[in-house]
């Protein structure tokens, strides 16, 4: 069984952490005192020795806390693990919610000897029950439950909507509907018309929180700036546009208009990312036709259900 090495805090993000002897979790939030605690899902790194072992063997010279991470464990390769996996060290159990980031600013160690392992091999947690932790305490692993809700995100695409001009009315409704559907909605978020930023959100999506399902409202018209089927397009493995055929199918229905939406929906990795219109009336008439109709695609893609053909 493996073992903590090195427990690490710091007051502000971006800073090399330093190491402690012990630490109190608190459940939702993360280390006490730490600056990345809070209530989200990046409340307790996890970063494995042997990684900073073999950058160490690079000749970098680098204390345990110099990556930002928290806990430093021993043995186990966190990136092979799928979100949902625990860790138990004691009475406290950690969550794997993200693997990897993004880094924009750098932090002190990329900038003192020009890279960081925790973008590559790092690894995030929620804290699901709290408790004090010591380095020397052992860690089991508690493979992901197969049957845990599934887990969606919502991301609206509005240029207004991003700064502030106009209210969001539309990710509401459907984050309202997949809650209602039973689906854990884990990020809702605003971005302007951009592409290459709508890509970032639902590769980070898909690719580091390993959602099952992204929901876009927005961007799939005729404007000049309407490019989320672009972006979606760019990201996907392969496509799954009967999802999207059928939408507009059943919305002709409600208006003929449904006719010039270009909406698309594609599968990245284990993840379903289907596009709606940015109108709050369009959504809600397809949220209506899609949600009872998804769940088995969805556990189809999880693994987790048998193959659709009839006899």
């Amino acid at each position: 069984m493996a073992e903590i090495i090195g427990i690490c805090t710091s007051e502000r993000k971006g800073t090399q952490k330093s190491e402690v002897s012990s630490a109190r979790l608190i459940e939702n939030h993360g280390i006490e005192n730490d600056a990345h605690a809070g209530k989200w899902h990046r409340q307790v790194s996890l970063l494995s020795y042997e990684k900073i072992k073999d950058f160490r063997a690079k000749g970098a010279d680098v204390a345990l806390g110099a990556f930002g991470e928290n806990i430093i464990i021993d043995e186990y390769d966190f990136r092979s693990m799928p979100i949902g996996t625990r860790f138990k060290i004691g009475d406290v159990i950690l969550e794997l919610s993200q693997i990897g980031k993004e880094c924009h600013s750098h932090c002190a160690i990329f900038h003192a000897v020009g890279d960081c392992i925790m973008p590559r091999e790092g690894v995030f947690t929620e804290v699901i029950v709290g408790g004090e932790i010591k380095v020397g305490d052992e860690v089991e692993v508690i493979e992901a439950d197969p049957n845990r809700p599934l887990t969606a995100a919502v991301i609206t695409v509005s240029d207004k909507g991003s700064v502030g001009l106009r209210k969001d009315e539309s990710g509401p409704i459907i984050t309202k509907g997949l809650e209602e559907q039973g689906f854990l909605v884990k990020e809702e978020i605003i971005v302007p018309d951009e592409q290459n930023k709508i890509e970032q959100q639902l590769i980070r999506l898909a690719d580091q929180r390993q959602i099952n399902l992204i929901i876009t409202t927005g961007g799939t018209g005729f404007a000049f700036r309407d490019v989320t089927p672009e972006a979606t397009n760019a990201v996907c493995n392969k496509m799954a546009n009967g999802i999207a055929e059928a939408i507009r199918a059943y919305s002709m229905q409600y208006t003929k208009r449904a006719m010039f939406s270009r909406a698309v929906s594609g599968i990245r990795n284990s993840t379903l990312i289907i596009n709606l219109p940015g109108s709050p009336k369009a959504v809600s008439e397809a949220l209506e036709f899609l949600l009872p109709n998804l769940n088995h695609g969805l556990e189809i893609l999880k693994g987790t259900a048998r193959e659709c053909a009839r006899k």
